[in-house]
């Protein structure tokens, strides 16, 4: 356990403090009764988001796209999709959200194209084209009976090989997720040079303040293309990250994005621009220094996916292989990312939903209707009192939950779930598909993208459609957000109180140091944060649905206050079920 006596000592910066909040367009909040989700619509909520307590304002892809990987899969850099609305509506959300003292983020999904863009359409047309090396070609492999196969075997994420043959110039192209998601080759300076323009330039011109950056590491590959070994001998596909996750370039191309558009702009009240990226499988603190010093000039923070990833079975064709974790493995998690930013010039994030995984009562508290707001609190409690920059994702504020049980898989609209459930069918084994089906009720990608529950009219008061594009949650008339603003003792409105108290207290919460003290417990989870000045803290979570003595842990508070407890009190040397309290120094 890493422990140290220095005060800490971070470079206080806007986009430390503030609070991000994630926007997922197709599920927040449809105008035109579509059973889609709009910009609109968006801006009609803003008054709550702001209401909140929240900063910044980050919208999930809304540029022109097919919509085979929900708008990742972008098609126009410079347009909107139709459905969410136009150039127009974007520049009036922009406004609205500066008008209302917030700054707004975009995604900025670079790795990859649409198979439908107007690039990747010149490239795949013929050999000679300017074009053809702005994506990956290579030519076909021929294995001992003649037969064509593709260049390596690469697994994809969403299930297949990462090749697909196209039959016009008689190649192959690279796509780490979908075929229709092929990847743009950033080997190519002239490739580079158009995305700058495009997916960058274009929209920071236009005002915005920041961008979340998706799959940050991936741009630069193994260009060797070597075969990856085989982890999984039931098939001759094989999950092959080394070769195009944080590969030899990737630094230097992180560094000219920042160098050559993103320090030029400012944000909308003159503050630099924001960056966050998205950093899977780098699980090793150094590695992700390397992204996040500020000395290096790349980015301001990234997301890390250990916690989120907590449960996930091996191999990408056994993710959703749910592995039960224990609360130690949690707390070393949290310990893991809390401490790797001390003594450096680095920073860190504090999340634990995203659009990407399943919500966070129903993976580390309880979605029990006895234990649910009360999980939903505790799990309020260990984020606020993290160091790093907050991330909220919609719904959460509200304890969202996942889908029911009872949901059958027709239900999941995501594109690896259903890529990976008709892989387990083609198989035919049955242990793998019921494996499946239990883990994406619990961590699938479908659970965070169900529509938003704003009150307990039809399909939630998100939208006036007959039929909506994902199904709204069953119970949505007991969770939105009509009945908590409501209600003084609900979760959204504990998340409102914290979030204050988070800033109140921010040279505790925000830049304090982390201090793991419940090594290895299994039911309680208690951490101290060394404040900047003299002012310190302990959070004592109980993770269990019984009472828990606070124990040894009793002799670290008893000259400490009750900041804050999720049953509204904090007497007595007992945790109650999933009670959450905050101890601050007299």
């Amino acid at each position: 356990m890493y422990k140290s006596t220095k005060t800490p000592n971070h470079k206080h910066l806007w986009w430390k403090e503030a609070v991000f909040y994630q926007i997922y367009p197709a599920s927040f909040k449809d105008s035109n009764a579509d059973g889609w989700g709009d910009i609109p619509g968006l801006i009609s909520k803003l008054p709550y988001v702001r209401s909140l307590g929240v900063d910044v304002v980050w919208l999930s892809p809304m540029y022109e796209s097919p919509q085979a990987d929900m708008g990742y899969d972008i098609s126009n850099y410079e347009a909107v999709y139709a459905p969410y609305g136009t150039i127009e509506d974007v520049d009036e959300l922009v406004k609205a959200c500066h008008d209302l003292g917030m700054k707004f983020m975009l995604d900025l999904v670079i790795n990859h194209t649409s198979d439908q863009h107007a690039w990747f359409n010149e490239s795949r047309s013929s050999k000679t084209n300017p074009k053809r090396d702005w994506y990956i070609w290579r030519p076909a492999r021929y294995d001992e009976k003649g037969e064509r196969i593709p260049p390596t075997n690469w697994r994809s994420y969403f299930a297949g090989n990462t090749w697909t043959w196209d039959e016009t110039t008689q190649e192959y192209y690279l796509h780490i997720y979908s075929p229709s998601q092929p990847d743009l080759n950033w080997e190519n300076p002239e490739c580079r040079k158009a995305v700058y323009a495009s997916a960058m330039h274009f929209w920071l011109a236009r005002g915005i303040d920041g961008f979340r950056v998706d799959t940050v590491n991936k741009y630069s590959k193994d260009t060797s293309f070597p075969d990856a070994p085989i982890t999984d001998p039931t098939t001759w596909i094989q999950a092959a990250p080394q070769f195009w996750c944080n590969g030899p370039r990737v630094h230097e191309f992180i560094k000219e994005m920042k160098t050559t558009v993103l320090d030029h702009y400012h944000t909308f009240d003159g503050g630099p621009i924001v960056t966050v990226g998205e950093l899977s499988m780098a699980p090793n603190p150094l590695t992700v220094l390397e992204y996040v010093s500020a000395a290096r000039g790349e980015l301001d923070m990234v997301f890390q996916f250990d916690m989120v990833g907590l449960g996930q079975g091996k191999h990408f064709d056994g993710k959703y292989d749910f592995l039960p974790w224990e609360l130690s493995t949690l707390e070393s998690i949290v310990e893991k990312w809390q401490t790797f930013i001390d003594d450096t010039d680095s920073w860190t994030t504090v999340f634990s939903e995203n659009h990407d995984s399943g919500r966070s009562v129903s993976r580390w508290g309880s979605d029990d209707p006895l234990w649910r707001d009360k999980s939903a609190k505790m799990l309020t409690l260990m984020q606020i009192a993290q160091s790093g920059t907050l991330f909220l994702y919609q719904g959460q504020e509200i304890g969202m939950v996942n889908a029911p049980k009872d949901w059958p898989i027709e239900e999941y609209k995501d594109i690896e779930a259903q890529n990976l459930y008709k892989e387990a069918i083609e198989r035919g084994d049955q242990d793998r598909i019921q494996r499946l089906v239990h883990g994406l009720q619990l961590m699938g990608r479908d659970n965070a993208r169900l529509p938003m529950q704003w009150d307990g009219s039809a399909n939630a008061g998100f939208s006036a459609a007959e039929k909506t594009w994902m199904r709204v949650h069953d119970l949505y008339r007991e969770i939105n957000v009509e009945k908590q603003e409501a209600d003084a003792h609900s979760v959204l409105q504990f998340w409102k109180k914290m979030l204050r108290l988070r800033k109140e207290y921010s040279d505790v919460f925000i830049y304090g140091r982390f201090e793991l003290l419940s090594e290895r417990d299994e039911n309680l989870f208690v951490f101290r944060k060394i404040g900047e000045g003299k002012r310190n803290a302990v959070a004592c979570l109980n993770f269990s649905q019984n009472v828990r003595m606070l124990g040894s842990y009793g002799s670290v508070v008893e000259n400490m206050k009750v900041l804050v407890s999720t049953y509204g009190e904090g007497l007595g040397r007992e945790l109650k079920p999933f009670e959450g309290r905050i101890y601050v120094d007299q």
